[in-house]
């Protein structure tokens, strides 16, 4: 048995860590393709931590098409799927513990909403960069403002 070494190598990318409001952009209206998602991602660095947070709705289908592209589906505390309400709460949460990771150096945020404007603000107090990614309409001005960098969804 013939065994391939490979290589040692140790990348010099950013690592991210991304964080999609389910509820907010995964809808039937924006057509937002996961694939196409990583490969957006992907131009900032290496993502090491990738979740989409989901509600009650979210179908067994959905929950799939996110794993198979890498992504973790999280409905919250324990697996179960909980109220639509809960789901910034626990983005926010995530996304403020890879803020306070060593090893995360760039924060992604695939939102339109305003909520989670205090998260950019910490991150960059934290020495993260910080990615904004949405689409129109309501695509908070205020969050778009305060990131380091802005993706428009198309």
């Amino acid at each position: 048995m013939v065994f391939e070494k490979f290589k040692d190598t140790v990348s010099t990318e950013p690592n991210i860590a991304v964080f999609v409001d389910g509820p907010n952009v995964v809808r039937k209206q924006f057509d937002l393709d996961f694939d196409d998602l990583r490969k957006e991602i992907s131009e900032f660095g290496d993502i090491k931590i990738g979740k989409v947070f989901l509600n009650q709705y979210a179908s067994d289908k959905l929950i799939e098409a996110i794993v198979s592209q890498g992504f973790e589906a999280d409905l919250g505390l324990g697996g179960e799927k909980d109220k639509e309400s809960d789901v910034d709460v626990y983005m926010a949460v995530n996304a403020m513990e890879a803020t306070m990771d060593d090893n995360i150096d760039v924060i992604v945020l695939v939102t339109r909403d305003t909520d989670f404007l205090p998260v950019i603000q910490k991150a960059k107090e934290h020495g993260k960069d910080t990615v904004v990614m949405g689409m129109e309409p309501g695509f908070s001005t205020a969050l778009r403002n305060a990131a380091d960098k802005v993706v428009k969804l198309e």
